[in-house]
């Protein structure tokens, strides 16, 4: 553990889900995968398409439309869509298409097995202080057993902008009705987590799971309060 500023006493902590309490990118690229072979096999129109078409696509839309990058699944959404269009059909034939594979989308998405670690600390923690989930993706917390550790869950799009704007900060600070310095985030990222809480007012733990340098890396134009290279470490803050 590395600190780079004193901080004030913790009364509650906030957490970032995908790639700090688990590793997403595998569960994204299997599900990536899933998508694909339930396109191919369920609509043979699109079957042509590959992973760099619908990339396109997803890219195309979120230009006709920048708000959808503060909602991965209305995101999706949108991009099926489109690709459903653009290869003959109907609007409602393309939205129900749609539809079916977000829900394909999202049963993936939330197959997999958080780290025994992970919830130990989240256990511990939550014994002590209160604890609100803030997220810019779509995990269903309650099919990966994390509800539990939270007193609230809140989703980048449905309530409000995407990390590291502050919407998320903000309705955390008013969950917890506590001074925004002594709440810490704790996040893998840089640039949405370690910016936009130091931003918000709060305190920033970077959870730097692969020992990088914050000195070379290329999101570090913020320093966090605190580096940590392992979960466990957040204990020790509460000691």
């Amino acid at each position: 553990m590395k600190f780079y500023r004193r901080i004030a006493p913790i009364k509650a902590m906030t957490f970032d889900l995908d790639d700090t309490l688990y590793d997403n990118y595998p569960v994204i690229v299997r599900m990536e995968q899933e998508l694909l072979s339930w396109l191919k096999h369920t609509h043979p129109a699109v079957a042509h398409m590959d992973k760099a078409d619908w990339l396109v696509l997803k890219k195309r839309v979120a230009q006709q439309d920048p708000e959808l990058k503060s909602d991965v699944t209305l995101w999706r959404l949108a991009q099926l869509k489109q690709g459903f269009l653009q290869v003959g059909y109907h609007d409602a034939e393309a939205q129900a298409a749609a539809k079916a594979g977000v829900d394909v989308a999202l049963a993936w998405r939330s197959q997999f097995e958080v780290p025994q670690q992970s919830l130990d600390v989240l256990a511990e923690l939550s014994e002590k202080i209160p604890l609100v989930a803030i997220t810019n993706g779509n995990v269903d917390l309650d099919r990966v057993g994390l509800t539990p550790f939270f007193q609230s869950v809140l989703k980048a799009g449905l309530d409000g902008q995407a990390k590291p704007a502050p919407d998320l900060f903000t309705k955390a600070q008013q969950c917890l009705d506590l001074p925004a310095e002594h709440i810490l985030h704790v996040g893998d990222h840089l640039l949405t987590d370690i910016q936009g809480a130091k931003r918000a007012g709060f305190s920033a733990c970077w959870f730097n799971g692969e020992a990088r340098s914050i000195l070379t890396h290329s999101k570090g134009h913020v320093l966090p309060d605190v580096e940590i290279h392992h979960l466990l470490s957040l204990c020790e803050l509460l000691n």
